[in-house]
């Protein structure tokens, strides 16, 4: 009873996953695609210098088809042998999909999500719908292995983000909506019709929302969520109530692409699967062949600035002036560091040398994130969070991709939006 169980899933799966994926169509024109290939090498070449394993970079590069293959094993084996105790839901589940994508065994790790979805309970009953990110990402990495034993924790979940009234980010929105769609797709034959209506109706909420953050230029939210949004677009049965022109979207895409938007490797990875034409429902159906290194035609991205050995000094500044906030405190340190560290060096040396400088980071849709300084943590609910300056001016990069010059003034703000 079992085995044909399975085997009607599975055919299931195949014929809605051909329905769902064939609906919505674009591609990046042949003369542009040296542009994509450009931004996919300095994506693979931020590997080697970075200090954090990313899941993320891995299941781009998985995707799309690595062209370094010696960046790809370092990362593969890098999360094979990292440490999964503390990660957040969100970390784990990025991590599974990304051994999974390189037909790895993720092993317990599957195990441990479980475990850690079956009790999750949103921080309130109002909780602002971009702190979902991270269990949608669990529900999915799930699906993808086990959508039998997914389906009551997935019905839970779904009841969870109808009842909540929090307007979701086109992140959040993106990720539960390829998360659904992937149980919408598996859900066993035999089980109650009320799962397909349940995330159906959870479906046409979250779609609705995204495609009104649709823009003229075809841009969905803004220019960093587009590349997920797209994935959700172009995979779920629920169509947007507002026409969506695929290919606009890919040529405006472009346009930003050569106008030097997208140089953090964590920016590439988002984007990069929907180039190539693949969504994060696609990690189960990676081919992994031998191995075997392709260099892409050359494009005019600028290539990443070899690494040197000689050390830089960086000034830090920690402040939080925020009134209300507990502890109130403006400290500053010089931290020497090899030159072509990445910020998160530098806040490592820092807390190293002044325990005053402790600081605690978590996993986003943007990558790793720092959410708490000196035990002062940002809270979506009071809308604070921690801003990363150099100078006066913002960063747009995270602490695990950006890298200081000697003498820059960094300051970590803790301030509302």
């Amino acid at each position: 009873m079992a085995r044909v169980a399975l085997q009607s899933l599975t055919l299931l799966w195949a014929v809605t996953r051909t329905s769902t994926q064939t609906r919505s169509s674009c591609s990046v024109p042949s003369a542009e695609q040296p542009w994509v290939n450009g931004i996919q090498m300095i994506m693979e070449n931020s590997v080697v210098n970075s200090t954090f394993p990313n899941p993320s970079i891995l299941i781009a590069m998985n995707l799309a088809g690595a062209y370094n293959v010696e960046a790809q094993k370092l990362l593969t084996f890098d999360l094979m042998a990292s440490d999964t105790a503390g990660l957040t839901a969100g970390q784990l589940a990025l991590t599974i999909m990304a051994l999974t994508s390189s037909c790895r065994d993720p092993g317990d790790r599957v195990l441990t999500l479980r475990t850690q979805m079956e009790k999750w309970t949103p921080s309130s009953l109002d909780s602002y719908a971009s702190t979902f990110y991270g269990p949608s990402l669990a529900i999915l990495a799930l699906c993808q292995n086990n959508p039998e034993m997914t389906l009551p924790i997935a019905a839970r979940f779904a009841k969870t983000l109808l009842a909540d009234s929090s307007p979701f980010d086109v992140d959040a929105g993106a990720v539960a909506t390829l998360a659904l769609t992937c149980m919408y797709n598996r859900i066993p034959i035999g089980s109650e019709e009320g799962y397909r209506a349940l995330f159906a109706e959870l479906l046409k909420k979250i779609v609705e929302e995204i495609s009104s953050r649709i823009r003229d230029n075809g841009i969905i939210g803004d220019i960093y969520s587009t590349g997920l949004a797209m994935q959700a677009l172009s995979v779920t049965p629920q169509k947007p109530n507002k026409q969506w022109d695929c290919q606009q979207t890919v040529d405006t895409v472009l346009g930003e692409i050569k106008e030097g938007k997208f140089q953090n490797p964590m920016s590439i990875a988002q984007i990069l699967p929907s180039l190539r034409g693949k969504t994060y429902l696609d990690v189960p159906q990676v081919s992994c062949g031998p191995d075997q290194e392709v260099q892409p035609t050359q494009s005019n991205s600028p290539s990443p600035v070899p690494t040197s050995a000689s050390n830089i000094t960086v000034v830090y500044t920690i402040s939080n002036q925020l009134r209300g906030v507990e502890l109130l405190f403006n400290a500053t340190i010089s931290v020497s560091v090899k030159k072509g560290s990445v910020l998160l060096v530098v806040l490592e040396e820092a807390q190293r040398r002044n325990p005053e400088f402790k600081f605690e980071t978590t996993m986003t849709s943007w990558g790793l994130q720092v959410s708490s300084i000196n035990n002062i943590a940002g809270n979506v609910n009071d809308k604070t969070y921690w801003q990363f300056l150099s100078g006066q001016t913002p960063l747009i990069e995270g602490v695990a991709d950006y890298t200081p010059c000697d003498h820059e003034h960094i300051t970590a703000n803790f301030t509302q939006y």
